[in-house]
Formats: C-alpha cells, sequence, structure tokens
C-alpha cells in the first residue's frame, strides 16, 4: 500500500476561483431565480470562488455592488428581473465603476439584448440553461483579461 505523499497527483489542477496571490476571486450573483442564483453559487464554490453575496433583482444589484466595491471582482448579471432589470443595473454598476467585470445571464432568444449589454460594456454573457464548463470558461476569460 502507498501512501497519498508516493504518488503525485498528475491530475491535480489549481482551482479556477483563486487568484494568483492564493485568494478566492469574489462574485456578486444577480438573478431573480433562486435555483439559477444556487446552482451558479455551486458552480462557483466548486472552483474556490467566494460568492461574496446574492441579489434578487437589478436594484440591489447595483446596492449589493456599491456596499462590497472594490471586494467584488465579478457580477453575473440576469437581464429580465423584477424592479429593475439587467440591462438599467448593468448601466448603473458602470456609472459608478467603470472597469466593473459583469457577465450578463440571459435566456436563449435575447441575442438582441445581449448585444446591447455588450457594447454599453459588459464582458461576456452566459446562456441559459447553464453550463458548468461554459459558466466557467466565460468567467475565467473575463478575470484573466
Amino acid at each position: 500500500m502507498t501512501a497519498k505523499t508516493d504518488m503525485p497527483n498528475i491530475n491535480e489542477k489549481n482551482a479556477e476561483g483563486i487568484k494568483p496571490e492564493g485568494v478566492p476571486y469574489r462574485v456578486l450573483v444577480v438573478d431573480d431565480s433562486m435555483f439559477i442564483a444556487k446552482q451558479l453559487g455551486q458552480i462557483f464554490t466548486s472552483e474556490g470562488f467566494e460568492v461574496a453575496d446574492t441579489a434578487a433583482d437589478g436594484a440591489q444589484g447595483v446596492e449589493k455592488y456599491k456596499a462590497l466595491h472594490p471586494n467584488v471582482d465579478l457580477v453575473t448579471l440576469d437581464i429580465t428581473m423584477p424592479v429593475m432589470d439587467g440591462v438599467s443595473a448593468l448601466e448603473k454598476i458602470l456609472e459608478f465603476d467603470k472597469g466593473a467585470n459583469i457577465i450578463m445571464v440571459s435566456a436563449l432568444g435575447k441575442e438582441d439584448v445581449v448585444k446591447k449589454c455588450l457594447l454599453m460594456g459588459a464582458k461576456s454573457y452566459i446562456v441559459k440553461p447553464l453550463d458548468r464548463k461554459k459558466v466557467l470558461e466565460r468567467v475565467v476569460s473575463v478575470l484573466k483579461r
């Protein structure tokens, strides 16, 4: 029998959610669907990210972003939400912080709105239903720019 230290794990990789200095990237999840927010949270925490907070609508998202700033590295922002939609929230967050890393979360069929958001300053987008691999690819590509 060999001890764990005798056999290095060739599949070992660094968690995507950890910054080079060893601390987790902090994410704010803004989505009115508890299911989607929870799913995103699980994807993030499984890769070492820290979910700094969640918000159920755009107005809450803007408030929480301002409260967390500058200690938030990324925002996932649903497009269709009550109180304030994701497009308006995107605009407000970017007014407050031009350098905010925001990824829009959209249902299929919202390509025109997604394009508008990208032109406004969103860094990327994720399409529902969520695909873990694609979520992480998009998030990592935005954070490592």
